[in-house]
């Protein structure tokens, strides 16, 4: 197999770009484009771009993104899959990448060429988001995307990177996820009250799996329209379709069939993967996308 040929199923395997080392095509000015890449980082220079090739070109994208934050005119609304910026319609935005961005100790792997399916929503049961990040790394586990209480999206790893948040391995490697900041408990009502956040309402009325869930804390509406501007972004980035898990016309509040076996494409909650989980059931997907569609 020559360079050239080499580099084309790369690509296609790997998802970089011939314009990731300043080329236009798969030509020989690529493979002499990679080769002084490789000698600049000091690994061997065949002028094909392997998966070690492919980790140190991608890590110095993310580095440049870092570097042009603050000339990039949507640095502050923009999220990362797969290397590349990507518009969402939300002022308040941090990916891990910014000076106030929050850091996972743990990196997940990046797989460009995964399948996904699902985007994944859950509730941290958590003060905040960056209570929910502390929780996470020393559990070594991760997750895409944070809201905090007051709206705050922030990126935690790019969409690309398959991270635990969701159990099982085929569902992990097929998702995205979101934790949406919410202590879950009444009692904790006064740390919101406390800290200038507003009292957060009661769900008085939330079941899953056909049974009634106790009286607990609901989302601020500022987190709903986030989550909105979340899933409308990642619908257009990564082609997840507008959809939400249904039965017999009515939105499935407990294990979805389809969603527990990996077959289901859309927008779900992680109740809908296992009767162990109940977030978040105090949220109709459905009509949340409705406003979006």
């Amino acid at each position: 197999m020559s360079s050239i040929q080499y580099n084309i199923k790369s690509s296609k395997d790997l998802g970089w770009k011939p314009e990731w080392f300043g080329a236009s095509d798969f030509d020989n000015d690529l493979v002499s484009k990679i080769k002084d890449f490789q000698k600049s980082k000091r690994v061997s220079d065949d002028g094909m771009c392997g998966p070690g090739t492919f980790r140190l070109i991608y890590a110095e994208r993310i580095s440049n993104l870092e570097f042009n934050k603050e000339t990039h005119d949507n640095a502050d609304r923009s999220i990362i899959f797969k290397g590349e910026e990507v518009d969402i319609e939300w002022d308040k935005v941090v990916r891990w990448i910014d000076d106030d961005g929050y850091k996972l100790t743990n990196s997940p792997t990046i797989d460009f060429d995964r399948d996904i399916k699902t985007f994944v929503t859950h509730w941290d049961v958590c003060l905040s988001s960056k209570s929910c990040v502390n929780v996470l790394n020393k559990k070594g586990i991760h997750v895409h995307f944070c809201i905090d209480n007051d709206g705050t999206i922030y990126q935690l790893a790019d969409m690309a990177a398959i991270c635990y948040h969701a159990g099982g391995r085929s569902w992990n490697k097929s998702s995205i996820g979101v934790e949406i900041s919410n202590a879950f408990y009444p009692k904790y009502q006064k740390f919101y009250i406390k800290n200038g956040f507003g009292e957060r309402p009661i769900a008085t009325d939330s079941h899953v799996n056909g049974r009634k869930v106790q009286d607990h804390l609901d989302f601020y509406p500022v987190q709903i329209e986030a989550l909105k501007a979340l899933y409308s972004a990642i619908n257009v980035a990564v082609g997840i379709p507008l959809e939400a898990p249904m039965e017999n016309g009515k939105y499935s509040y407990g294990v979805h069939d389809d969603c527990a076996e990996n077959k289901f494409r859309g927008f779900i909650s992680h109740h809908h993967l296992t009767k162990r989980k109940m977030d978040c059931c105090n949220i109709n997907i459905d009509e949340i996308l409705s406003e979006i569609r």
